[in-house]
C-alpha cells in the first residue's frame, strides 16, 4: 500500500503548479488515452493526469511513457461532473472529454470525487 500512496502523492504534488490560489485537490488519478490492452503499442499510448479539487475538475496532459507528469491543462470540466462508477479492471470513462483508460487502482478515488459532489 506504501507504493500506492506514493503515486498519489507524486500526482498531488506534481498536480500543484495548475492550481488557483486556495484551491484544494479532493481527489488525483492517471488515465491512458488508449486501450491498455493495445500496450505493446508504446507510441500510440498517452497518460493524462485527472485532477478533481473542491472548484473544477481539470485534465492534464502527461508524459507518453509516465502517467506521473502534469505538463498542462488541456480541459476543464464544472466540479459536478459525475465520473463513475468505477468497474472492472480497467474503467472506460467517456465523460471527461475523451475516452480514457482507468486502472481499478484509482477506482476509489473516483468513487471519492464522485461522493464529494455536493
Amino acid at each position: 500500500m506504501v507504493g500506492v500512496m506514493a503515486i498519489r502523492d507524486t500526482l498531488r504534488v506534481n498536480a500543484a503548479h495548475v492550481l488557483q490560489p486556495g484551491e484544494v485537490i479532493q481527489a488525483v488519478f492517471s488515465a491512458m488515452t488508449t486501450s491498455p490492452w493495445f500496450g505493446l503499442l508504446v507510441w500510440f499510448r498517452g497518460f493524462r493526469v485527472v485532477v478533481v479539487t473542491d472548484r473544477r475538475i481539470l485534465v492534464c496532459r502527461s508524459g507518453r511513457f509516465s502517467g506521473d507528469l502534469v505538463k498542462e491543462v488541456i480541459r476543464e470540466l464544472p466540479r459536478n461532473t459525475r465520473i463513475g462508477p468505477a468497474t472492472g479492471v480497467w474503467f472506460r470513462c467517456e465523460v471527461l472529454g475523451e475516452r480514457l483508460y482507468i486502472g481499478n487502482l484509482f477506482h476509489k478515488d473516483i468513487a471519492k470525487a464522485d461522493a464529494l459532489i455536493s
